[in-house]
């Protein structure tokens, strides 16, 4: 299907693709159902295992349920009520749980909280309560989420409307582009002549700078009395959710208004992971694997589409959707906590020039280990019947086999297969689709091992998360020992990567190929270390403020024959660079260019003075005003609202700037600005990025562009001092930096 209406009287309205248009297909019968089960205090004991009382399943209902459900199967909300077995957990057997059908999707929630109060004086467990909404009819009744592309491809027309305009309303509409063109220059112009493109393009996918648009056009058509405009292939248009802001992994971000038209998608860019990661290729590849139908895939976290692949594998095995998670963290002694709370192996950096990376490594200890919510610590397998024993931690693991590793091996497995694809086709748009959905799939497998430990994850546990990390750990100790034991010196290695080179006190002869180690640590683990490529050099960056290295800061020539000898500022594929300047979202785009041509002059001459003079010529075109404007705008997220901060710093001025616009910003949004006069006063320090910029604070990008320096030159034994000192002693710039 290619998405949903949910209608008011009830039931729902399909539309799937045909080979001209759509076609709708009608539902009337369907109703959302919740269940209610044991309190959540029946279902584990003290200790956090499975409550022995339990374990053997129930056949007849609790009389407290049955009284619930004869008290709720009067209420207008309630279609239905009956009894039907469950389970409950992925720890528990099935059991006779409450069914609750519900006439409309809004009452799903209400009929939860009204029968967590009901008198049971431990409440009652709900479940399949916060299902989204599409995905819940496709859940319910087994239906496709993903539209039937035989017939034809999905047509995409795309409204651009910059994300700060949508405050100052439908006067704003004049911005509007439609594929790229302007289509009026004045409100009634932009509706009249956005109608006329949808009725002619019959679009099935709205891409969208900011779904605010939709109303602000519906508004406009109101105003104008232009009655007969829609955006959806039915009349009408409906709010899904209002914008909030939330706080994850410690950092604050926004989630903007989502909107539903009749018969169309819409994909919002201000609100959209795996459409910016995998377009619409990597979009589809998602929707089949986790159901989620296109709307609610584009707007998903990552977190949310792995939930969604683990809610289906659930209800195949008869387990349901619990509304608030609870997993009880079983008891543990202070040492084994102390081994437990840990990371990844991570070593102390130095310049080297080969690399290793084990391939998926955290997705493959799930699924070799069979590392899984129900299988750490199950409760029904002492040491001596366990299929493995946690290093240092003593968790056992289940013999039975776990969900989680059948989730995830068709991701891994499929992902190398496009790999190996993307490698041996020729045709360029193939090997594009091919990368956009291995780009997708890579992110859920990269997120999966944190996700279990995560407060929100419906089926986590923080036992799991804890397994993958114990596993990780010895699998990399156990790589180092065998490098060094066959002639290497590591120089880093982190989480799952180990850089590493000749040992200078083993001759050639008795060393080992690094194949050969390989290889063999590969069969150990039964994870493959894939020799990624070997480097001419690596600089693994120090400190800013100390010698030490940094551990996530690095960058290196790969030694490789199809790469070209000479890279040009744009590095591509040449030289692998990690979290130095160029590859934080906050950092203008001048700077980051200034710092690849660094890099690039750093590789050809290895030269210190050569780079500096690189760095020279640039500082000069950038204090002869030289330099575009568009390239020196600064992006930051915003944490909190304007008033709560208690510095002035230039992005506090940028937010106070463009309050006063009348467009202000929630937290989690960003704001784009240029400096103009950092050491000046207020808002006119700043100009935002859609305002006309007259000149620009030369010496504010250069300071800038000296740190972008050192990160480059630091592991070369330069500081920002000495850099500095030789822009201020230097008259002419060293050859080689032409």
């Amino acid at each position: 299907m290619l998405t949903v209406d949910y209608l008011e009287e009830g039931g729902v309205r399909e539309w799937r693709l045909t080979e001209d248009s759509v076609r709708t297909v009608a539902n009337p019968e369907y109703r959302p159902t919740l269940y209610l089960g044991n309190p959540v205090s029946d279902l584990y004991g003290r200790s956090g295992g499975p409550n022995p009382s339990v374990t053997t399943g129930q056949e007849t209902p609790r009389e407290d349920l049955v009284e619930l459900g004869e008290w709720l199967a009067p209420q207008e909300a309630v279609a239905s009520v009956d009894i039907e077995h469950w389970r409950q957990s992925w720890r528990t057997p099935e059991c006779p749980l409450l069914r609750v059908d519900v006439h409309l999707i809004d009452a799903v929630q209400s009929v939860a909280q009204r029968a967590q109060q009901y008198g049971h004086p431990d409440g009652v467990t709900c479940y399949n309560v916060d299902l989204s909404r599409q995905f819940r009819y496709a859940l319910e009744t087994g239906t496709e989420a993903a539209p039937d592309t035989s017939f034809r491809e999905l047509r995409t027309l795309e409204l651009g409307f910059p994300v700060y305009e949508a405050a100052r309303g439908i006067d704003a509409l004049p911005q509007l582009r439609v594929d790229g063109e302007r289509v009026g220059r004045g409100p009634r112009a932009v509706v009249e002549h956005v109608q006329a493109i949808v009725d002619e393009a019959d679009p099935d996918v709205f891409v969208m700078d900011t779904a605010e648009v939709v109303p602000l056009l519906y508004e406009a058509a109101e105003t104008y009395g232009l009655d007969e405009f829609d955006l959806g292939r039915r009349p009408g248009w409906d709010i899904l959710a209002g914008s909030s802001t939330y706080q994850t992994y410690g950092r604050i971000s926004h989630s903007p208004a989502r909107y539903h038209l009749p018969g169309r998608v819409i994909i919002d860019r201000s609100n959209t992971f795996f459409y910016s990661q995998g377009g619409m290729p990597g979009c589809l590849d998602l929707v089949k694997r986790a159901g989620l139908p296109l709307q609610e895939l584009s707007w998903a976290s990552i977190g949310r589409c792995l939930t969604a692949m683990q809610i289906r594998e659930a209800r195949s095995r008869g387990v349901l959707v619990p509304w608030r998670p609870w997993r009880p963290e079983f008891t543990k002694s202070m040492a084994t906590l102390d081994d437990a709370d840990r990371g990844g192996a991570t070593l102390a950096p130095e310049v080297g020039v080969h690399e290793l990376d084990f391939a998926s490594m955290y997705p493959n200890i799930i699924r070799r280990y069979n590392v899984s919510p129900e299988t750490v610590r199950c409760g029904c397998c002492d040491e001596d019947d366990a299929r493995d024993v946690v290093p240092r931690l003593g968790y056992t693991i289940c013999k039975e086999k776990g969900y989680l590793g059948d989730i995830l091996g068709p991701l891994i497995d499929d992902r190398d297969a496009m790999k190996v694809a993307m490698k041996t086709t020729d045709n360029p748009e193939e090997q594009a689709r091919l990368e956009q959905r291995s780009s997708a799939i890579k992110w859920i497998l990269v997120s999966c091992f944190g996700y279990q430990g995560h407060a929100n994850a419906k089926y986590g546990r923080i036992e799991c998360h804890e397994t993958i990390n114990a596993y990780a750990r010895e699998i990399l100790l156990d790589a180092k020992a065998a490098l060094e034991e066959g002639g290497w010196r590591v120089l880093h290695g982190i989480v799952d990567s180990i850089w590493v080179t000749p040992a200078a006190d083993v001759d050639n002869e008795d060393r080992r190929p690094l194949k050969a180690i390989t290889d063999e640590v590969s069969r150990e683990a039964q994870i493959e270390l894939e020799y990624e490529a070997a480097f001419d050099w690596v600089a693994f960056c120090p400190l800013r403020e100390s010698n030490a290295g940094a551990l996530t800061k690095y960058f290196g020539r790969r030694r490789d024959e199809d790469l070209p000898a000479t890279p040009a500022v744009d590095l591509g594929e040449a030289v692998k660079l990690r979290g130095i300047e160029c590859r934080q979202h906050d950092t203008p785009p001048f700077v980051a260019q200034v710092q690849r041509d660094l890099i690039a002059a750093f590789d050809r001459s290895r030269d210190v003075d050569a780079v500096l003079g690189v760095l020279e010529r640039w500082l000069t075109k950038l204090a002869e005003e030289d330099v575009p404007v568009e390239q020196l705008e600064v992006q930051q997220r915003v944490s909190k609202d304007v008033e709560q901060y208690s510095q002035e710093t230039l992005t506090v001025c940028a937010l106070r700037r463009i309050k006063r616009q009348g467009t202000p910003l929630a937290p989690g949004q960003q704001v784009e600005y240029v400096v103009v006069d950092a050491d000046g006063r207020g808002t006119e320090r700043v100009r935002l990025a859609h305002e006309q910029v007259d000149h620009y604070d030369a010496e504010w990008y250069r300071e800038q562009c000296i740190r972008a320096a050192v990160s480059v030159l630091s592991a070369s034994g330069f500081r920002e001092s000495d850099i500095k000192s030789y822009l201020t002693e230097s008259e002419t710039p060293s050859i080689q930096a032409y």
